[in-house]
């Protein structure tokens, strides 16, 4: 059974530097009404991309296995928190744009569904507690 370990260190006021198994570090702070500086991402933020990042390594993977080439490639996720304490999201939308000219739509519909459907784990994660809804959107250059 695979398993990671993290270390995070506090470096002062309310900033964090955490690592990860391969040696890289992130920054995760607070923002200023909050007591900290914005010297790091937000922990909530953080989740929100390690969502984005999951699902785009297994996008760009797949759509290169299947020769679908795209100029450029981004996520936007959007979430709501709950009211009440201790908030967490509970609606997830992440739309998947791509760029380019002659997009395959086949193929990166089928790359956008694999990955949310089979191979994103932290999308799974994410379907645990809240309703993740995904979009995809071509814009032909």
């Amino acid at each position: 059974m695979a398993s990671n370990t993290v270390t995070t260190v506090w470096k002062e006021n309310m900033l964090f530097e955490s690592d990860n198994p391969s040696g890289h570090s992130v920054l995760i702070d607070t923002s200023s009404e909050n007591g900290g500086e914005n010297k790091g991402l937000g922990p909530k933020a953080l989740m929100l991309s390690s969502l984005a990042g999951c699902s785009g390594l297994d996008v760009v993977s797949l759509l290169k296995k299947m020769r679908a080439e795209v100029a450029d490639f981004k996520m936007v996720v959007h979430a709501e928190l709950t009211e009440e304490h201790p908030k967490y999201y509970h609606k997830v939308a992440v739309e998947y744009h791509f760029y380019g000219s002659n997009l395959q739509e086949d193929k990166i519909n089928k790359a956008v569904k694999l990955s949310i459907d089979q191979y994103c784990g932290v999308m799974e994660m994410f379907r645990q507690f809240a309703k993740v809804t995904t979009e995809v959107y071509l814009h032909e250059k």
